[in-house]
């Protein structure tokens, strides 16, 4: 069977044709960007029809590589980013420019809402916090999540308001453009922290859109992720090159298809992602919360198991930075813009294979300079949308190579920060298969593994996990199978990475000085950029 599968990130979707039978194998790819805005005041926004240019354009090239034929596709789902906001009117249509999950405009409104009482948790009311977390394990603690963003065009822009129909995230709107059917999956609804997890009351919460003023009209009819959502419309189809009818399911969020497509199906199992966000996960059959850490068990795809969940902003978008800024005027290379990655932007390919090459002769440690991969902020563990990035005891004796393996470092440091503080409340596994494109490079697998101390393995196609794990549920569906068990089945380990005794102690060292750089500074982030 033939599977279309649009993993839609950051800024650029890849558009994956698979071919499912005893293996899964990507027939064919393709990639298109999309601008992000961003403004001073933390707006973080993106162009819906961008967002359906690039999806009709990459449908086509797809099958124009491949020569499948439109009528030989048997489904079509998505897997995005998370916590957008995409307000749209009855018919679908986007009513403002959506906001992606970077966006922070709505900072005041977060304030004013969960900065008040007596009592205080992490900055935010302890009495909603805790009506938050009886219902969802969960609770609105950074200004970047979604409801601020509802809550932001309420108080800024109330002829926009007025015209709301329904509020949707990223994919649901994609969805709903391909079929005319609003809805939200639950994983997306979930992300909102207005959702009830509890069994039996699984749903939109009365008593916390009650809480945040949230208007209970506004939010769509729920659904699985693996729900079949309708047929592809025929000016959908018409756009795509596609036929009418083909069969759309719900998909859902990059979080919930990823351990999927890692081959993470087992309870325990974690993996470590690394595109433009990075996070650290584990496969759970229930929920528990970290409030002060900022993690929590997040929908899964499958109805009754959950992602504990510890996410770092940027950490693709950290070595971007660092290539775009510090490699390019120095290293000379010819650089031809490929799109082999999907999450980390606009993928340099031959200069990141130079770079790995480049830094695995800088020694492990980078001579003591300590890179921050805070560049917009942090939500885990700690949440401080002021955190900045920064190179911590730079000598006159370092080059930037120096500089950019710290960079490569510091990414890690907080990836073990994170592993460290999912491991207070859940038992993670000893091995971790380590995903997306940052995993391309054997110079960072290894430095991850000398990092967190754990045995570290890697998949095949693992830029395209999400869409791996996305085609999976899919075609689970339409077989009639288990997809934890069809994960396993299909996904398997390629390269395997064992910590190296060598590198411990200057990594013990650099890391101890890592988590004391925030502490350090805090006062000094929000002198700067408060």
């Amino acid at each position: 069977m033939y599977i279309i599968i649009y993993d839609f990130g950051t800024s650029s979707v890849k558009t994956c044709l698979f071919k499912i039978d005893s293996k899964i194998i990507l027939a064919a790819g393709a990639t298109a960007e999309y601008d992000l805005y961003i403004s001073d005041d933390g707006g973080a926004e993106q162009d819906a029809d961008q967002w359906w240019s690039a999806i009709c354009s990459t449908t086509r090239d797809v099958l124009k590589k491949s020569d499948v034929k439109p009528d030989e596709i048997e489904g079509v789902s998505f897997c995005s980013q998370m916590q957008g906001s995409v307000l749209v009117d009855e018919n679908g249509n986007v009513l403002r420019r959506p906001m992606n999950y970077l966006d922070q405009k709505g900072f005041k409104e977060y304030k004013e809402c969960m900065g008040s009482g007596i009592i205080k948790v992490s900055g935010c009311s302890l009495y909603k916090l805790l009506r938050n977390l009886r219902v969802n394990y969960a609770g609105s603690t950074s200004a970047k999540d979604p409801v601020w963003k509802y809550k932001w065009v309420e108080n800024n822009e109330p002829d926009v308001y007025k015209k709301i129909y329904k509020w949707l995230d990223i994919g649901d709107y994609l969805v709903s453009r391909c079929t005319g059917r609003i809805i939200r999956t639950a994983d997306t609804a979930f992300a909102t922290f207005l959702y009830d997890t509890r069994k039996g009351k699984e749903g939109w919460n009365k008593g916390l859109l009650k809480m945040y003023k949230v208007n209970p009209d506004h939010m769509p009819e729920i659904i699985d992720c693996t729900d079949l959502v309708g047929g592809l419309t025929k000016k959908a189809a018409q756009e795509l090159g596609l036929v009418e009818g083909i069969p759309v399911f719900g998909g859902g969020g990059d979080t919930t298809f990823v351990n999927i497509g890692a081959g993470c199906t087992r309870l325990g199992d974690t993996h470590i992602y690394v595109g433009t966000s990075g996070w650290v996960s584990t496969f759970m059959d229930h929920q528990t919360v970290d409030i002060n850490a900022m993690i929590t068990g997040v929908l899964s795809a499958k109805h009754g198991y959950f992602n504990y969940y510890a996410e770092l902003e940027t950490a693709g978008k950290c070595f971007e930075w660092v290539m775009n800024h510090l490699a390019l005027d120095e290293i000379g290379v010819y650089l031809s813009k490929t799109t082999v990655a999907d999450d980390i932007e606009s993928k340099y390919t031959s200069l990141y294979e130079y770079l790995s090459e480049e830094v695995s002769k800088v020694p492990a440690g980078s001579n003591g300079v300590i890179f921050t991969p805070w560049m917009h902020g942090n939500r885990c563990p700690f949440e401080d949308s002021n955190a900045g990035g920064m190179f911590f005891n730079i000598r006159i004796e370092n080059d930037k190579r120096v500089m950019i393996r710290a960079v490569l470092e510091g990414i890690c440091y907080h990836l073990r920060w994170l592993l460290e503080c999912s491991e207070k409340k859940v038992k993670t596994s000893d091995t971790i298969r380590f995903v997306g494109g940052g995993s391309l490079s054997p110079v960072t697998c290894q430095m991850l593994s000398d990092i967190t101390g754990r045995t570290i393995e890697t998949v095949n196609n693992t830029q395209e996990v999400g869409a791996i794990g996305t085609a999976l549920v899919v075609a689970a569906g339409v077989k009639g199978v288990d997809v934890l068990e069809l994960s396993r089945q299909l996904v398997k380990a390629n390269h395997k990475y064992i910590p190296n005794p060598d590198n411990k102690d200057v990594y013990e060292r650099n890391y101890k000085v890592f988590k004391n750089l925030y502490k350090s500074n805090a006062r000094n982030f929000k002198g700067l950029n408060g």
